[in-house]
């Protein structure tokens, strides 16, 4: 498994962008992405922050996605921050893992939302079906590349 992309937005509802390097910060976030500011779309005080630390796309989703629907979406346009390629989730399940310095977990699934289909004009809902990606938080903060590998920890 390799990472693919990195994409980050400092506000809610502007267009993200692609980085080549970022720092990611323990129980916060990508330092420069709208939700390690607390100004997500869904920084809400009632739904769980944890869960907000950094979004992840296995890298054939984006592929998947536009067949459903007969569109030409980019990475940018699904909103998530970590774009993976060749993703095993059933490798990383219940397992801490490293891109570059830092250390990750997945916590959970991340379904698509009404949200962004308002805000592509596309039924995502049915685009991102079952593979919308993951969430994550982050155990270890570091630094991640474009091109960092990614690797589960050794099961103990």
């Amino acid at each position: 498994m390799k990472l693919h992309a990195i994409i980050i937005g400092s506000e809610a509802q502007k267009p993200l962008h692609y980085v080549e390097t970022a720092e990611v910060i323990a129980s916060s976030g990508i330092i420069g992405d709208r939700y390690y500011y607390g100004v997500g779309t869904f920084n809400k005080p009632q739904l769980s922050q944890q869960v907000r630390e950094i979004s992840i796309l296995p890298f054939a989703t984006l592929s998947e996605c536009n067949s459903r629907l007969g569109s030409n979406l980019d990475f940018l346009d699904l909103r998530r921050n970590l774009i993976i390629e060749d993703f095993d989730y059933d490798l990383l399940k219940g397992r801490t893992f490293t891109i570059g310095t830092a250390q990750l977990r997945i916590v959970r699934t991340c379904p698509p939302c009404r949200y962004l289909s308002r805000l592509l004009g596309e039924d995502m809902m049915q685009g991102l079906k079952y593979i919308g990606g993951y969430r994550a938080t982050i155990v270890q903060s570091g630094i991640i590349r474009v091109g960092d590998g990614v690797q589960p920890a050794l099961m103990v």
